[in-house]
């Protein structure tokens, strides 16, 4: 037997997820919930009454976006508070994810007012599962600044992740990202450019991010629809064994010469005594104190 339709409870604030494209992606619960809601509060209430249509729901609908959403949450609040139970939707996809939402809902839950996840459609976790990055960890990023200067600087602090990064983009910017991408990230990168998602034209371009440039300048329907980026996580350089080492290696090199200092730092802590020899000249400022001889 199938389960019996729900039905909103009084008073509280549904977290509802939306489709991304195909209109068929909607829950059952999400369908239940939109039916039976007193309102939907919509980040764009023409393309929520779009969904609603497609399935014979009426509902009354509130405008929630970005641009009101300090001075409606209050106004949303007071309708809880009396009562009222009230479904959050955005455009597409999940409430508060690069979407408006998070203001109602921390207010909401501050006040004690129950707050419920009607789980659905997410882009990020859509492309990831397609994507064939087998990086057991990930991180969501969502969209990174507008600007390249300030987009290469959180760049740079993402740039020895291990982890498999997700980026939201915009197609007048999708170009500018993904050259900045490759020029910090480093172009030998796995990558996978998903747009699209779930819509007529949905892709999943696997490619290094070398390779993503071209391939976007190839076709200009590359260049339209709404992106994820996915970009492999930083593989691990013989380098970073030296991480824990700096700190005793920096102690010798207070007293002792930068060979010296490197051949006790390796016995202290197994690192490679090449490796820790380099440490100490750059950490010195003064690859020329000594001759290569005096490595061995």
């Amino acid at each position: 037997m199938h389960p019996p339709p729900v039905r909103a409870r009084a008073g509280t604030l549904y977290v509802l997820a939306t489709p991304i494209g195909n209109l068929r992606d909607i829950t059952l619960r999400a369908l239940d919930i939109l039916g039976s809601v007193d309102l939907v509060a919509a980040e764009d209430t023409r393309t929520t009454a779009g969904l609603l249509a497609a399935y014979g729901i009426e509902a009354r609908l509130f405008a929630y976006h970005e641009h009101n959403e300090r001075s409606a949450t209050p106004v949303l609040l007071e309708r809880l508070r009396s009562g009222a139970s009230i479904a959050l939707a955005s455009d597409a996809g999940t409430p508060g994810i690069s979407d408006p939402g998070t203001l109602l809902v921390a207010a909401a839950r501050a006040e004690g007012i129950p707050v419920e996840p009607i789980p659905g459609p997410n882009a990020a976790v859509a492309a990831l599962s397609a994507c064939g990055l087998d990086a057991p960890h990930w991180l969501f990023y969502g969209f990174l600044p507008a600007k390249s200067s300030a987009r290469r600087k959180v760049l740079e602090t993402l740039r020895d992740l291990p982890h498999t990064l997700v980026f939201y983009e915009a197609p007048h910017r999708i170009g500018e990202c993904v050259a900045d991408l490759a020029d910090i990230l480093g172009g030998t990168r796995r990558a996978c450019i998903a747009r699209e998602l779930t819509k007529r034209f949905e892709t999943l371009h696997r490619c290094t991010l070398a390779e993503a440039c071209p391939w976007l300048a190839a076709d200009e329907n590359h260049r339209r629809g709404e992106f994820v980026l996915l970009v492999g996580g930083a593989v691990p350089a013989a380098y970073d064994e030296l991480a824990a080492a700096r700190p005793v290696l920096a102690a010798l090199l207070d007293e002792l010469p930068a060979s010296q200092a490197a051949r006790l730092a390796a016995r202290i802590t197994g690192v490679r005594k090449n490796l820790l020899y380099q440490a100490a000249l750059e950490q010195a400022g003064d690859k020329h104190d000594e001759s290569p001889h005096d490595q061995t």
